[in-house]
């Protein structure tokens, strides 16, 4: 079955994404009629949606999910083509309509298909990892070389079965009586025919020779070689490749966020996000809390103060004043019953208040919805040279809330303790980003901001 599952399977997953689409329009369209009387939508509709579609999900490879892929890979794939398929309808099918809701109905049906796509392509993830379980569209395996890293991978297959790895044993000269072992290197290429391979890991330990010609050999019978770093390479990341020419590097401190496409879907998400904080919410409550800062203590409305932001550049960060002008405001972190903390300022900083100004720090670039929050000028100079690893949280630009501050590392910085254990959540999310993780993060933060207040002040 693993021969036809391979032929068949991208045919029946675009068949059925297209249906999920149509079922998800339908809707869409039917709720819009509902509501709001929006007029009937012809087939041409249809028709765009479709085309587009499958012109995005093929071309994308959204079919092709891989045997190590896990959820999150299959989840990012919905947003990314979605916003592909928003984008070439507003500029082929919104300039065709006079109704002025086009652009509405759009991101209504882009809604829509989130969740119904999620729910189709999610089962689908399971249910082929289910069938690989199963013994089904698998793929044999053979490794050449054992070592402690060989060993390793030899142990994942075993233990994970979703893989799809039907893994046959190892081929070594020095290790011929192990466990699992077929014989000398030799052997294998006596045998290799015969054992219908489809993958053939290589220990990184083996001669250039030997791979050379494991590698001609496979390019002859159409199986895939892959090689198994060793030693330090074996880092708890993923691993990307860049070619210079015919010469080949592995690239191995890559974050999510180097991808373009990831950083233009997470740019657009705290576009459209501060956007509609500063129209809806700023526009009111700066003059509002402006007039009450006033009233209660001479002094500007915003505290604008230097912080390192990504690459560790220095950018101005707003927030509303909340303490009587000092002269200790970028050495001397808010402490409980600090005397310079006004009434006003003392409600500001309890409800997180203080920090709305820096939508507009979004909306200029200076920063992100979600990141590792920015720390004074004199307070990185300091935790530089007593955290290791901190400046590994400047790789990309900071949030107005984070993964540390959701898990309870908030307000004041006490000890050493609290600042390591947000520069491991910081790194964390730094190597691990998804828009799920940044729309999870700013759920949890309603929360925080609701429940949790006591370490604000």
């Amino acid at each position: 079955m693993k021969r036809r599952f391979h032929k068949y399977f991208p045919w029946l997953f675009v068949i059925g994404d297209l249906l999920v689409l149509v079922l998800g329009l339908t809707l869409s369209v039917a709720l819009f009629r509902y509501f709001i009387g929006y007029p009937e939508v012809t087939v041409k509709l249809f028709a765009y949606f479709i085309f587009f579609w499958l012109l995005i999900s093929v071309g994308r490879r959204d079919y092709k999910i891989g045997r190590t892929a896990e959820l999150g890979y299959t989840l990012k794939q919905i947003p990314e083509s979605l916003i592909w398929l928003v984008g070439l309808m507003a500029i082929f099918w919104i300039p065709t309509q006079e109704h002025p809701l086009g652009i509405f109905f759009l991101v209504g049906v882009a809604v829509t298909l989130v969740i119904f796509l999620s729910i189709y392509r999610v089962s689908v993830h399971l249910l082929l990892k289910q069938y690989r379980i199963q013994g089904k569209n698998y793929r044999n395996a053979v490794i050449l070389g054992r070592n402690s890293a060989s060993n390793k991978l030899a142990q994942v297959f075993k233990q994970r079965r979703d893989f799809g790895i039907n893994f046959l044993g190892f081929y070594d000269q020095l290790s011929t009586n192990h466990v699992n072992s077929r014989g000398a290197l030799e052997a294998f290429f006596e045998e290799a025919e015969s054992l219908d391979l489809d993958l053939v890991y290589l220990s990184e330990d083996l001669d250039a020779r030997t791979i050379r010609q494991v590698m001609d050999y496979a390019d002859e019978r159409y199986f895939k070689v892959k090689i198994i770093p060793n030693g330090n390479l074996q880092l708890e990341k993923n691993l990307s490749f860049s070619k210079y020419g015919e010469f080949f590097v592995i690239n191995v401190n890559d974050i999510p966020l180097d991808s373009i496409p990831n950083r233009i879907l997470k740019r657009s998400f705290d576009i459209v996000f501060s956007l509609f904080v500063t129209v809806f919410i700023l526009s009111w409550m700066i003059p509002l809390v402006g007039i009450l800062i006033k009233w209660e203590s001479k002094g500007p409305i915003f505290f604008i103060q230097e912080r390192n932001g990504v690459n560790n550049e220095v950018f101005k960060c707003l927030k509303f004043r909340s303490m009587t002008p000092n002269d200790y405001a970028d050495t001397h972190q808010a402490t409980k019953n600090d005397p310079r903390v006004t009434r006003i300022g003392s409600f500001l900083r309890r409800s997180s208040l203080d920090e709305m100004p820096q939508f507009l720090n979004v909306l200029f670039g200076n920063m992100s919805i979600v990141g590792p929050r920015p720390h004074t000028i004199p307070m990185n100079q300091n935790f530089q040279l007593q955290v290791e690893k901190y400046n590994s949280r400047h790789k990309i630009k900071p949030g107005i809330t984070g993964l540390a501050q959701v898990r309870g590392y908030r307000g004041e910085i006490e000890n050493l303790r609290q600042i390591r254990s947000r520069v491991r959540l910081d790194s964390f999310y730094i190597q691990n980003w998804s828009i799920w993780m940044d729309l999870s993060i700013c759920y949890k933060t309603i929360g925080e901001l609701l429940y949790n207040r006591e370490n604000a002040y």
